[in-house]
């Protein structure tokens, strides 16, 4: 219904509902069949200027429905002066809602209310039955959302998808409605924004980019696909969209299911459910992201990266951190700097009244250090693969894997004793029924056995996840030596380059005490950590007096 429609004064309001769950019902509750019925009856009984109201697919629970919010709109205008429902039902299914307005809001304004096959008429008195049948419909909502909270239950633990539409990327395979397939038109927009996303751009300049493109929103590509009218704004792409994008993990073709939850039937606010409370399935559909590159992303967008108020970016903005007090190094430009001068300082510095010293580093200075490690490490890499392997593992795994097996052997002895508690709570039952215990010591026994495998069952949880990264982590070296050799021979670095290869870079505080400055800097490469190399390697020096860096 529209506002600026001109309604007559002494309304009959003609009100049907129709949820998609009335709808199994059949015919009987059907708009067509609702509307038939009301005008009948208003007609037979001469009621005035009959006008309708409807809401179709909206659930009795909510009472934000368009149809309803503009009778009610005209009742408070003083234009409605009878409402007439097919049955309670049809009002809602919410309890008390459905009493504000039988016994508060209609009486307050005299209109008179009528519910057809449940015989309520305001104007002939009270029913005595009226109450109990709105409880009965508000348990009647209540038990539809139980079943259907169960058959979501059941599929989303079978690893089905939960959601209507898949994500733009993907489309439903016309062979089998619940597989996903790639849509390839769109999957093209989706590598392109974390691509973008890895050369260092935020969602904002993202959206900036495909609107300067002219890169069709999800809206309008959906619009053109489904041959349907195309929005106003064909090409402004917005940067909810693109974070959203980002962070989905479906990309990597997986499916996550539980994400979210509504405390109530009657609450249609989703709130996000707690990571242990959601189910992941993995390769339930074809990966348009590789797993590396979805990880590296997040971790980028964790470490936010603003442009300064000149417009430019530091390419090592989010990656820098002091070696003393752990914070970031921020960049330092301004419109009059020359790219020589542009450089990082500790955020703690604070000009030299924080709780830290500058850590000052030129950027000029650290694109050589970084550029020379790459050039180092690539060099290592070839010359003796294997070598190289066996040193990433021996520094990175060396110590861990004595502490994996120390895990894993605590794990075995852990889960034996949860099983054993099992046996032994069955035990002590068993011994409280036949009253060989005492109940009391029954109660105190089962508590702190209850307690004990309540701690182990956290520890198991807790070592598990420690041996399964161990496992992830011993198979990105791989994913390291793809990052090499695509970037074989590279002459300068790149935002895209720099977040391929570095996951972070340490700065340590200059040291002058030679008479040279020297400044140590560690670089934590993605996939394999810190690699150690000659401290000559790792060191920034030059001459106190020279002005370069």
């Amino acid at each position: 219904m529209t506002t600026t429609k001109n309604y007559p004064d002494n309304i009959t309001a003609l009100y049907a509902r129709l949820s998609q769950e009335d709808a199994l019902d059949g015919e009987s509750n059907s708009i067509a069949n609702q509307k038939k019925i009301l005008l009948k009856y208003a007609t037979d009984n001469s009621f005035p200027n009959p006008t309708f109201f409807i809401d179709d697919g909206v659930s009795g629970v909510t009472f934000d429905r368009p149809g309803w919010n503009e009778m009610i709109r005209l009742s408070e205008a003083g234009k409605v002066k009878t409402v007439i429902v097919k049955d309670m039902s049809r009002m809602g299914r919410d309890y008390l809602k459905v009493g504000y307005y039988t016994e508060s809001f209609f009486a307050e304004r005299d209109i008179r209310y009528i519910a057809i096959n449940d015989g309520v008429d305001s104007d002939k008195g009270d029913n005595d039955f009226t109450p109990f049948r709105n409880l009965f419909n508000d348990f009647y909502a209540r038990d539809t959302s139980k079943k259907i909270r169960a058959v979501m239950r059941v599929k989303g633990n079978a690893g089905e998808h939960l959601c209507t539409n898949p994500p733009y990327g993907y489309m439903k395979s016309p062979d089998n409605k619940k597989e996903w397939i790639v849509d390839e038109e769109a999957a093209a927009v989706v590598k392109r924004i974390f691509a973008l996303c890895i050369a260092g751009k935020g969602p904002m300049q993202i959206a900036k980019v495909l609107t300067a493109d002219k890169v069709l929103t999800v809206k309008a590509y959906y619009a053109k696909r489904d041959g349907k009218a195309m929005p106003d704004n064909l090409y402004r792409w917005d940067y909810k969209s693109i974070a959203g994008i980002l962070e989905r993990p479906e990309y990597t073709g997986c499916t996550v299911n539980f994400k979210t939850y509504s405390k109530s039937h009657k609450l249609k606010k989703r709130l996000q459910n707690a990571p242990e409370n959601q189910r992941i399935f993995l390769n339930t559909q074809p990966a348009i992201i590789e797993e590396q590159i979805f990880e590296r992303v997040q971790e980028l967008r964790a470490n936010k990266r603003r442009p300064t108020k000149t417009g430019r970016q530091g390419l090592f903005s989010g990656l820098l951190y002091c070696a003393d007090c752990g914070e970031k190094l921020y960049f330092c430009t301004t419109n009059n700097f020359t790219p020589k001068q542009e450089h990082y300082v500790c955020s703690n510095y604070k000009s030299n009244t924080g709780t830290c010293s500058a850590h000052f580093i030129r950027e000029e200075t650290l694109k050589l250090f970084v550029l020379q490690r790459i050039f180092d490490v690539t060099a290592m890499f070839f010359d003796d693969i294997q070598s190289f392997q066996n040193m990433v593992y021996q520094q990175r795994f060396e110590v861990a894997e004595k502490a994996v097996k120390r895990k894993k052997k605590e794990l075995e002895q852990a889960k034996k004793r949860i099983a054993e508690l099992d046996r032994i709570f069955k035990r002590i039952y068993e011994d409280d029924i036949n009253g060989t215990i005492s109940h009391e010591r029954f109660l105190k026994l089962s508590a702190e056995y209850e307690a004990e495998q309540k701690e182990l069952t956290e520890f198991v949880k807790a070592e598990q996840a420690a041996v399964d990264t161990y496992e992830q982590d011993r198979t990105d070296f791989d994913s390291f030596a793809a990052v090499i050799r695509k970037y074989v021979g590279i002459r300068e670095l790149t935002p895209t380059i720099v977040n391929e290869f570095v996951k972070k870079i340490i700065v340590h505080a200059p040291d002058k005490s030679s008479g040279h400055r020297r400044q140590k800097i560690d670089i934590v490469w993605n996939f394999i950590g810190e690699l150690g190399q000659d401290e000559d390697k790792q060191t920034i020096e030059r001459q106190r007096k020279s002005r370069t860096a």
